[in-house]
């Protein structure tokens, strides 16, 4: 696009951070890392290190990557909704799509960099996301608008795997802890049919094939509540074999009175809640701080348990 050749280069900053979407992924982002990696320091004994750090960053990078093929690859159809073309800076003309391209690329190297310097175990988890992260978005591929894969690749790349990275730099065998994994996963399914169901007037005029336009809103409906309580007794299983420390559990209530104090209308896309997404903010926000005050005390700035 001529356009962006008389935008500065400021300009392009503030649109290559807007492109990131950071905002929408840092606050899973950063818990889901965390306790993927705590969990394994806390089954080995092992020690806070730079490690730990560098896995929230190339996660952080991973995920940046993500968003930003997706608004390159959706920047034609953007163009033609007003309100999706504001923020696509790509279909508004501020930035160009070789310059996503670029930024997918520095994205995406510094991610690889970092999961290089965390292990090989963590170096594969973390290129298996990255590859997850193309292949959702970009042409022809498109895994989120294929029934099954959409829901698959998401629930993977934007938690299972997360915290994989974290776990596999401090240990290569989750055994138990997988159930924490896989609760993580599935907290993510649910917020897949969540969307999903959120959007089906919108996907099925658009002709999508996702899983939503294939099952219809009823049986996505019960697939969601059904991923959610999966979600809630694979959590509970880890809490009694012991993988999260049992002083956790006063901050976890502790925030849980805090949020619940205040009204929460909206889910995380910022659309009037339905069907429980109401509980999406509320919830990063404690998952946020539990996952905080979990790695304090693992570097003894708190002296807890």
């Amino acid at each position: 696009m001529n356009a962006t050749a008389n935008v500065s280069f400021q300009q392009k900053i503030v649109a290559a951070i807007r492109l990131s979407r950071w905002r929408e992924h840092v606050p899973f982002t950063i818990p889901l890392s965390l306790v993927g990696s705590l969990l394994a320091i806390e089954a080995t004994g092992a020690e806070v290190d730079w490690r730990v750090f560098a896995v929230i960053a190339a996660n952080i990078f991973s995920m940046s990557f993500a968003f930003v093929i997706n608004d390159i690859a959706d920047a034609p159809d953007d163009a033609l909704n007003p309100q999706k073309m504001r923020r696509n800076v790509i279909s508004n003309g501020v930035m160009s799509s070789r310059e996503g391209w670029l930024l997918a690329t520095f994205t995406s190297a510094c991610a690889l960099l970092l999961y290089a310097l965390s292990g090989v175990w963590t170096l594969a988890i973390g290129g298996v996301t990255l590859l997850l992260c193309f292949l959702y978005s970009a042409h022809p591929f498109r895994l989120k608008a294929r029934p099954v894969t959409d829901v698959l690749s998401h629930a993977l790349m934007l938690s299972g795997l997360l915290m994989m990275t974290g776990y596999f730099a401090y240990h290569t065998d989750p055994q138990v802890a997988w159930l924490a994994i896989l609760a993580a996963i599935l907290f993510s399914a649910y917020g897949q049919f969540y969307n999903q169901i959120d959007d089906y007037e919108v996907d099925k005029s658009a002709g999508l094939q996702n899983t939503v336009v294939l099952l219809g809103k009823p049986l996505t409906r019960l697939l969601s509540f059904a991923s959610l309580l999966g979600a809630l007794l694979c959590m509970a299983a880890s809490i009694l074999y012991g993988l999260f420390p049992p002083w956790l559990g006063t901050f976890l209530i502790m925030g849980c009175l805090i949020v619940v104090m205040f009204p929460w209308e909206f889910d995380m896309r910022g659309n009037l809640a339905t069907d429980g997404g109401n509980v999406q903010r509320p919830g990063l926000i404690v998952a946020n701080l539990v996952a905080m005050v979990w790695l304090a005390s693992a570097m003894g700035v708190l002296s807890i348990g």
